[in-house]
């Protein structure tokens, strides 16, 4: 009979995340992995399959993270005051192993060679532009944004200033926080 793992899976999700997050795909090797995760090779392969394969699970939680971060705000203050304030969210953590977004540094890395967890980044990345037409949409509906702009051609934009945003605070000398908060801004003139 196999014996039962003695990890936390998600745990050494969340470990590999950070690493894959700061070190990129190609920085992070299978060394550097079963060392951030106290793991022998067998137990890696057995537990995870393949580099590729944590990393899509480190990927996945990375964006499940960032939806619910969204999610809860949209619970609290509403559609246009989470889209307000998330982009001070998106820079605030201090203990992030990077201020740029994973997924969009996955996707310029890994395009070029047209490697199929471009693909999976890319898909995250259209939910969550998604998620943020639906909550412009919703904004649209209460009255806070006015109906003649394009809930979609808002939630590109805003995507795009967040990305932009997010490869801004790994720059010395930017202030992160005021770009921040301009984006923040210009949604009350919608």
């Amino acid at each position: 009979m196999p014996r039962k793992p003695t990890y936390d899976r998600e745990d050494l999700i969340k470990r590999a995340r950070d690493l894959f997050w700061r070190r990129g795909w190609a920085g992070t090797s299978l060394k550097d992995l079963e060392a951030a995760l106290q793991m022998k090779p067998g137990s890696f392969y057995a537990a995870f399959g393949s580099k590729d394969a944590l990393f899509e699970l480190a990927m996945d939680r990375y964006a499940q993270d960032g939806a619910e971060r969204l999610r809860v705000l949209a619970q609290e203050h509403g559609p246009l005051q989470a889209l307000q304030q998330f982009p001070d969210v998106a820079i605030a953590n201090k203990d992030a192993p990077a201020k740029a977004c994973m997924l969009s540094k996955t996707l310029l890395e890994l395009q070029a060679h047209n490697h199929p967890l471009a693909s999976k980044a890319n898909q995250h990345l259209l939910r969550m532009e998604q998620y943020f037409a639906e909550l412009f949409q919703q904004a649209q509906a209460v009255g806070d944004i006015d109906s003649r702009h394009d809930p979609k051609v808002l939630a590109r934009r805003y995507q795009s200033d967040l990305l932009g945003l997010r490869v801004s605070a790994e720059r010395e000398g930017i202030d992160a926080k005021a770009i921040a908060e301009e984006i923040s801004d210009s949604l009350t003139r919608l």
